[in-house]
């Protein structure tokens, strides 16, 4: 379906696959060439304008070199339509991975049932087949985190090179993605050096730190600076200045979820029983079930490992990411953290079985919704905010707009914080008067 208009690509999709074709036809990443001779003609039907600024003479855009790399054998098989459906295969991977980790935490049905819905929601449809890195990102999360369970249960040297291999490719996707990885290679470390394994758990942490050092030489040598962003005409990683820019984007914390046009929950109302995931597991730790049940302590460990996963992500997306919305479905930023969110919701789906089977029936039809209109030609493509009031119709116009100084916007975030603050003390006060 299309992008835009008449293109199938937008946003940076088509500087992706410029530089695949730059790295089949030329075996490297200057796209000066490319440009010159308009290569993104066959993929794109307007003028294609280079971005960033030169390096050393050659153009080296800022979405940098490690997804190019990825896709660039799909694309010499059969150009950007081989490369979408080698990028949905790797999201349905990351789903399918998803399902064996819900399994950790609840039994079936609620374990596939509950990534079934996350992964036929709008988010997942529009970016498995899209040339962004993020499921892609998602999925190799979601190996590591299954690779460092197995390393805890029983520590196997196969265990830790998959996540170490895993781990280590991810900022090669996105400078972003450091932040989710982060606690997946501190528990791998600990629980593979806990099994006895310390050789294993000091190889896995030299091979990351190596990549990691070779990923940011690299990007020195290409672009200038510590990531691709430095070939961005001069302008930083996050677009913002320490610490100011960073307060201002503390809405961003409500807005990622509930903003009528870029909200997740908006779109996936689905992903709400992430959020009774976090609680329960926060309810099944007090309570310290796992004294008697030691079952429920490997589950509460897998909840904990996803969560610490989609914590990482909603910092990136609130604070590290320049903008919140753009040429791009809504969402993009948490995308990456779709699979262990899924997992995270078999839980909330097996304690509120009807609440969850209403949102996941809101979640398909947002998606049928969408589908339809895409095919009709009622929505005018993926990018930016479709323009549909799937699945809330009439209703969308209670969520808040953030960005445009709405008030409305404000105290929607000011009653959720209220709201979490007085759930906190009710608790905290259950706790201790029971003590």
């Amino acid at each position: 379906m299309r992008a835009f208009e008449d293109s199938e690509y937008g946003g940076d999709e088509p500087h992706h696959l410029l530089a695949a074709e730059s790295i089949v036809s030329d075996a490297d990443v200057d796209l000066t060439d490319e440009y010159a001779t308009r290569a993104y003609a066959g993929f794109y039907p307007k003028v294609l304008h280079p971005q960033g600024r030169l390096t050393l003479g050659r153009r080296h855009e800022p979405q940098g070199v490690g997804f190019p790399l990825l896709i660039a054998p799909a694309y010499a098989l059969g150009g950007a339509e081989v490369v979408e459906l080698f990028l949905a295969a790797v999201a349905a991977a990351g789903f399918v991975l998803a399902a064996v980790l819900a399994r950790r935490i609840v039994p079936e049905p609620w374990a596939t049932a509950a990534v079934l819905l996350t992964g036929l929601s709008p988010p997942a449809l529009a970016y498995s087949a899209t040339v962004y890195p993020e499921l892609t990102a998602g999925a190799l999360l979601a190996g590591a985190a299954l690779a460092t369970l197995c390393a805890r249960d029983r520590a196997r040297m196969r265990h830790a090179v998959t996540a170490t291999v895993l781990l280590a490719a991810l900022p090669w996707l996105g400078p972003e993605y450091l932040l989710p990885a982060a606690p997946v290679a501190v528990q791998l470390v600990r629980w593979t050096a806990r099994q006895g394994q310390r050789m294993a758990a000091i190889a896995a942490m030299e091979v990351m730190v190596g990549s990691l050092v070779f990923y940011l030489t690299l990007n020195d040598r290409l672009f200038g600076g510590l990531t691709p962003h430095a070939a961005d005409a001069g302008a930083s990683a996050t677009g913002a200045a320490f610490p100011l820019d960073y307060l201002e984007r503390v809405p961003r914390l409500a807005g990622l979820w509930i903003d009528r046009d870029h909200g997740s929950l908006r779109w996936a109302p689905v992903l709400a029983l992430s959020f009774f995931a976090a609680w329960l597991l926060w309810r099944s730790r007090r309570s310290r079930v796992a004294r008697v049940a030691p079952e429920r302590l490997d589950a509460e460990v897998a909840a904990a490992l996803l969560l610490a996963i989609c914590a990482g992500q909603v910092a990136a997306a609130a604070f590290a990411a320049p903008t919140m919305s753009g040429s791009w479905f809504p969402g993009r930023h948490l995308a990456a953290a779709l699979p262990a969110a899924a997992a995270l919701a078999a839980w909330g789906l097996r304690h509120a079985p009807r609440t969850g089977s209403a949102l996941g029936a809101l979640t398909l039809l947002a998606s049928g919704w969408l589908a339809v209109g895409l095919a009709r030609g009622d929505v005018d493509g993926w990018t930016g905010a479709p323009a549909s009031s799937a699945p809330w119709g009439p209703a969308e116009r209670l969520l808040p707009v953030y960005g445009t100084g709405s008030t409305w916007a404000g105290v929607a975030a000011s009653v959720l914080a209220a709201a979490l603050l007085a759930l906190v003390a009710r608790e905290w006060w259950r706790a201790r008067t029971a003590g």
